[in-house]
């Protein structure tokens, strides 16, 4: 497609006449892609609690590791991608990086064949895995730049929205694709399991897990060759190049983002420093580094780097952490949550007792809260158009807050009794309220950052807030890991309810207080 060197989507004229008809052809394929994306970056949830069914000899810990090590490269790739459009454009970043995700997606389905391959083979790809993370926060930046601000709250709940439904999607077709030869011969043999394990002597592919987004991405990934544009104005991408140069620029600032990952995950699971650690000087690395890079890039990120001297980027940053790092940490980590606290027996003690022959099935129920969250998120962003983001992010923490708890109280039970799944109704009724209202959360914080920037700053803002929240899908299975191997999972939640509860403060000084001075 031709590039756009005419683009004035606030000229209603414009937009009705031209604008409209391109926007939407480049969110309609923006979409599946970001879909694709969360895909494969969050399909270690399922594929874990299948490779524990089998007998793949890592324990929870481990396993839980996997999604976290996912999650923090996810993350931190969004930190470079939060500049691509500007530096690359949009058509070729959409583009390269939805190719990319063939490589964990193939890799991962070849290592799930056997189940001696190593546990370092696994991790190696979880790092690859980060790909889909980093995708989200060029999407967004990309789908700002194509839209009035009157309708951004809308058009950015459905890219996100339907985007995120990537984790619904993997979490209904993973667990189906695995009981049957879907490719033939060219998937490779069934994996059984070990006796002494769940699945002992059951045939399972679960290599499909991978392989099943192979043939998707392949036609996404024409599909965004030859069906976007890159935005060529001054505000958006002035001097991306060619595709060829831009894909080499791409490349670079993926580079920096696994350089900063490797570190932060050596520093973390070799070195033993806390995470509380980790993660920030992970941050300060890639944004340090980033600038480092010569040629072109360097001079393009001084000038987006100034959102950095914005107040109220660091105030969003927070807030929408509460939001979005929530519905992506709980969506990487409740599958296996759920397996832990529900799929075993405990005594009063905590003490693991054996098997529970009446656990919930997990493939059954984990896809609800992820369902609910993403299918909501374009009604926050159309309820934030009409009454205002900060208004209905006030709201949504509460409920959070709230949920929280109560999720708290019923892991909690359910953890120390001989009948876990008593609980389980409770649970799962609390815990889809949380999905919910992290969803509407996500539209209302980006209405809020739309309204709030101007039409330069919106988007590079937008993609900036989405890095630093995607660290909540390494956060919360790490908690939640460290918390179960205490015996004490609740503590996780507990924690995470005080932290909403620092979020409403910070909305309601900012925001929504008589005599704030940013209405949003």
């Amino acid at each position: 497609m031709a590039d756009l060197t005419d683009w004035r989507v606030e000229d209603n004229e414009f937009w009705e006449t031209k604008g409209k008809g391109i926007a939407n052809r480049n969110l309609w394929i923006s979409i599946p892609s970001l879909l694709c994306g969360f895909a494969v970056w969050l399909f270690w949830g399922i594929i874990t609690v299948e490779m524990k069914n089998l007998g793949f000899t890592f324990d929870f810990s481990q396993l839980f590791t996997l999604s976290a090590i996912a999650g923090l490269t996810g993350a931190t790739l969004r930190i470079p991608s939060t500049f691509m459009i500007r530096v690359a454009g949009g058509r070729n970043t959409i583009f390269y990086t939805t190719s990319l995700l063939l490589i964990p997606a193939f890799g991962t389905g070849i290592a799930l064949m056997d189940q001696t391959t190593p546990l370092i083979v696994f991790q190696f790809l979880a790092l690859t895995t980060g790909f889909g993370g980093g995708n989200f926060a060029s999407s967004m930046s990309n789908i700002s730049f194509f839209y009035p601000k009157r309708v951004q709250g809308t058009s950015l709940g459905l890219n996100a929205g339907l985007g995120n439904f990537g984790v619904t999607t993997m979490q209904i077709v993973v667990p189906f694709v695995m009981t049957f030869s879907l490719f033939g011969p060219l998937g490779g043999d069934p994996v059984i399991g070990l006796a002494g394990f769940k699945k002992a002597g059951v045939s399972s592919f679960i290599q499909n897990a991978g392989f099943v987004w192979v043939p998707v991405l392949i036609v996404l990934g024409i599909a965004g060759f030859f069906g976007m544009n890159n935005i060529t104005t001054e505000a958006v991408s002035p001097n991306y190049g060619n595709t060829f140069s831009a894909m080499i620029k791409i490349s670079a600032m993926l580079i920096v983002g696994f350089i900063t990952s490797i570190f932060g995950l050596w520093l973390l699971l070799y070195v033993g420093v806390t995470k509380w650690v980790v993660l920030p000087v992970v941050i300060f690395l890639t944004v340090f580094l980033l600038r480092q890079i010569p040629g072109p890039i360097k001079p393009v990120l001084k000038r987006t780097y100034l959102i950095f001297n914005n107040k109220q980027t660091w105030v969003m940053t927070v807030i929408y952490t509460m939001t979005f790092g929530s519905f992506i940490g709980y969506s990487a980590a409740v599958p296996l949550g759920i397996k832990v606290v529900f799929g075993y027996i405990h005594d009063a003690a905590g003490n693991n007792m054996g098997l529970n022959p009446n656990s919930p099935s997990v493939f059954a129920w984990a896809w609800m809260g992820p369902f609910v969250g993403a299918l909501i998120r374009p009604v926050g962003g159309w309820l934030s158009d009409k009454v205002g983001g900060a208004i209905v992010t006030e709201w949504i923490t509460i409920v959070m807050i709230l949920s929280a708890l109560g999720v708290a109280y019923y892991m909690n039970q359910a953890y120390h009794v001989p009948n876990p799944e008593i609980y389980f109704p409770q649970f799962m009724i609390l815990l889809v309220i949380l999905f919910a209202a992290t969803g509407i959360g996500n539209g209302s914080t980006f209405r809020s950052i739309a309204v709030m920037f101007n039409a330069e700053q919106a988007g590079p803002v937008l993609a900036w807030t989405s890095a630093v929240a995607a660290y909540g899908a390494f956060i919360i299975p790490k908690v939640l890991g460290e918390q179960t191997k205490a015996g004490t999972p609740e503590y996780a939640l507990y924690g995470f309810a005080v932290f909403y509860f620092i979020c409403l403060i910070l909305n309601w000084w900012y925001y929504t207080r008589r005599g704030s001075l940013i209405k949003c």
